[in-house]
């Protein structure tokens, strides 16, 4: 059996262009992982493809064709002129349409995770080739570092250390899809032409404060405005002890603070789980 982490993705800044002709968005956004929260993909030797969800997000999941996993498992078989034989079990710790890239690093982890147990010994490289198939999210996801996403997603720049800071993840428990968040995003009145900036040193706390600060999430509005819970959520951050600083991830729901270090996340989460108590949000503290 072979066994994979998916840690969650979070984008720490998002600005959006207005769309382009065949209606997608150019972005700049800056994108990290977690260390220790995420799902557990693990493959083992069977007869035919099969997808089991364990985990306190399986309900909802697809086990069918439309699975990203399995999508991901096809795409590398096929590729590889194989048979796509395996077991896959994924445990589903990420809440779902959250804007922390689940699906995405479910697919990620099931690729690598093959890769390694079919002995494909396929390159980073041609990983990513495959994984521009499933979605703009899966090549930083294979890549699993911070990195600059720009064009539509499927340009990846490596980038230099990123300060490591304690954060907490919460996301109030209400879906949240790309796709209507993008159209209400359109709907509002996108902002001007966008000019992607280069990632400055964020190697220090200080350092990465000040450029988060200097940036955004341009889909926050359209977000809550979809979700309403994710200002709530951003405000609670915000009361929270010790904290520098609060966004929203990706197209939403799920928002993250960043502290100085894990206990102090620690901390915010406790702080975070009593102010919100019984209303059944998920909340996790890590580091990135």
């Amino acid at each position: 059996m072979t066994s994979y982490f998916a840690p969650a993705k979070i984008n720490l800044t998002l600005r959006v262009g207005p769309p382009q002709a065949d209606g997608r968005h150019p972005l700049d956004s800056l994108v990290c992982f977690t260390r220790i929260c995420g799902d557990q993909i693990s493959v083992e030797a069977a007869e035919a493809l099969h997808l089991e969800i364990s985990g306190p997000f399986r309900q909802g999941l697809s086990l069918g064709p439309d699975n990203l996993v399995i999508r991901a498992a096809e795409i590398l078989a096929s590729a590889s002129h194989k048979s796509a034989q395996a077991h896959i079990r994924l445990i589903k710790n990420l809440p779902i349409a959250s804007g922390i890239g689940g699906g995405s690093a479910d697919a990620a982890a099931t690729m690598h995770a093959l890769n390694a147990f079919w002995k494909l010994n396929l390159p980073l490289e041609e990983l990513l080739d495959l994984g521009t198939q499933l979605g703009a999210d899966v090549p930083a996801c294979l890549i699993g570092r911070p990195v600059h996403m720009t064009g539509t997603g499927e340009t990846l720049a490596s980038v230099g250390p990123l300060a490591t800071m304690g954060v907490v993840l919460v996301n109030p428990g209400v879906p949240c899809p790309t796709g209507p968040v993008y159209r209400t995003y359109d709907a509002l009145g996108t902002g001007p032409e966008l000019y992607v900036q280069p990632i400055p040193d964020v190697a220090s706390r200080e350092g990465l404060l000040t450029y988060l600060q200097a940036m955004s999430n341009d889909l926050e509005p359209a977000a809550i405005k979809l979700v309403p819970e994710v200002a709530d959520v951003l405000a609670c951050l915000a009361a929270s002890p010790q904290v520098r600083f609060v966004r929203m991830s990706g197209s939403g729901a799920t928002c993250f603070a960043l502290y100085d270090d894990l206990p102090a996340a620690q901390l915010g989460k406790k702080f975070v789980q009593q102010a919100l108590a019984n209303r059944g949000f998920w909340v996790e503290a890590d580091l990135i």
